[in-house]
């Protein structure tokens, strides 16, 4: 079971069709399903437009799905209880800070932070510990990296890849997540409206999905993604990372970059054959 799991913030472009028909193609070669989930949390930017653009370029490319689709702006029970969870492990706590303090305490990190991450993104840990009850509206959620990979009580996280990026059976280095990757946010603004690294190891459990398929980008995610299911006690599945398209410069196609469209492409008059090879003499 695979998933393509597009955001409805934009038009699809040609990286979203290249994942699509890898996911697609995966499912296929192995006499399985392809679902497709619209990950619609962010409300500010997706429209009904855009999430009705992805069902008809996707048709227009030859695929298909079993209905219905899950749409993760109705799914915030499932994110709640999951937060719930972790809060009772304790391995969460809320955060009030803007991104101005957190580029402020960068600069200038206090006793405390990682000082040897200044000028990175990865978060300095000012409120950590502060105790959940204490949420207000406007905090995010936070995993507290070094509570979470405590619980795993010595044990590795692992997980195998198969696709042409990162083949293989890997080992998470716990020191990395810490330096490296930090308190990521789980949930934005309230306890029920999840950010990506949450609601997407919830969601590709609750479908049952065996095989991640997903571009390259994404790579870093997974030691993450692996740590949550873990906690949460969740089926580990497979994954699968692509290379990306990108353009003529050989930058990654984004949508923030007007990126070209598949709408475009049709309205050009390019034929599904087109495109799809369009996508794969661009992969880098």
């Amino acid at each position: 079971m695979t998933r393509f799991a597009p955001s409805p913030t934009g038009l699809l472009h040609l990286g979203h069709a290249y994942s699509a028909l890898t996911a697609w193609e995966a499912a296929a070669e192995a006499n399985g399903v392809c679902l497709l989930r619209i990950e619609d949390t962010d409300a500010a930017r997706a429209r009904p437009e855009y999430e009705d653009a992805v069902y008809e370029d996707l048709a227009w490319l030859g695929l298909s799905w079993p209905d219905p689709v899950m749409r993760q702006s109705e799914r915030r029970a499932a994110y709640g209880h999951a937060l719930e969870r972790l809060g009772r492990l304790g391995a969460i706590y809320p955060c009030r800070c803007t991104r101005a303090d957190i580029r402020a305490a960068l600069a200038a990190p206090q006793e405390g932070a990682m000082s040897d991450n200044a000028g990175s993104a990865v978060y300095p840990g000012t409120c950590r510990g502060r105790a959940m009850h204490e949420a207000g509206p406007g905090d995010a959620i936070r995993l507290d990296m070094e509570r979470a990979l405590g619980f795993l009580e010595g044990e590795a996280l692992t997980w195998h890849e198969t696709g042409p990026v990162h083949p293989g059976h890997h080992v998470a280095d716990p020191a990395a997540m810490r330096n490296e990757i930090g308190d990521v946010v789980l949930a934005r603004k309230d306890i029920g409206t999840a950010a990506y690294h949450l609601s997407v190891v919830v969601d590709d459990a609750a479908q049952g999905i065996t095989h991640v398929v997903r571009g390259r980008d994404l790579l870093g995610s997974t030691p993450i993604h692996r740590l949550l299911q873990a906690l949460l006690e969740l089926p580990v599945p497979v994954w699968f990372h692509h290379e990306l398209v990108r353009d003529e410069a050989g930058k990654r196609l984004a949508k923030r970059d007007d990126a070209r469209s598949i709408r475009a492409y049709r309205e050009e008059g390019l034929s599904p054959d087109e495109v799809r090879n369009l996508c794969r003499i661009r992969i880098k």
